[in-house]
């Protein structure tokens, strides 16, 4: 443990007394890292920030205060809802989106950022849409054999049996 700060002593040369003797004692000899490159953005100050949510796999988004996460999930809409397979997940999924929207508007907390409920069906007809384009492509893309060739080349067995 430091000994106390002299009272005539300002606060900046009495630190720098302690790491003069701590250098000269040898103290930050051996320290791990000694010798190795800064690693890249250490001079921003956030740096542990990002590399803890890095190493723990959480976005950033959950820094956000609520309404700028909202509003973010309500531009993102289409994209959530794109791969959804049935009309029941993509309207439960902008009611549960709208329930927390509302309930934000009951009691706004943060940066009043402008922000209303989705239309349910806009994003249901939005989606249908898309899915019925992406099905019509599909279909477009996959060549049909003509029913000549498919009958022209049956098996040996088949031609000399199944007559």
């Amino acid at each position: 443990m430091t000994e106390r700060k002299p009272p005539d002593l300002s606060f900046e040369s009495w630190i720098d007394k302690q790491v003069r003797e701590a250098t000269e004692r040898g103290d930050f000899n051996d320290l791990p890292g000694a010798g190795k490159p800064i690693p890249p953005g250490a001079a921003d100050e956030d740096w542990w920030l990002r590399g803890l949510l890095k190493r723990e796999g959480v976005r950033a988004d959950a820094l956000l205060p609520e309404s700028i996460v909202l509003r973010r999930e309500r531009e993102r809409l289409q994209e959530t809802v794109r791969d959804m397979q049935t009309e029941q997940q993509v309207r439960q999924t902008v009611s549960d989106l709208n329930d927390r929207i509302v309930q934000w508007l009951r009691m706004p907390t943060g940066p009043a950022v402008p922000i209303g409920p989705a239309k349910v069906e806009e994003v249901v007809a939005t989606w249908r849409a898309e899915r019925d384009a992406a099905r019509a492509e599909r279909a477009a893309a996959t060549p049909v054999p003509p029913a000549a060739e498919s009958t022209a080349r049956r098996s040996w067995w088949r031609r000399l049996f199944h007559r």
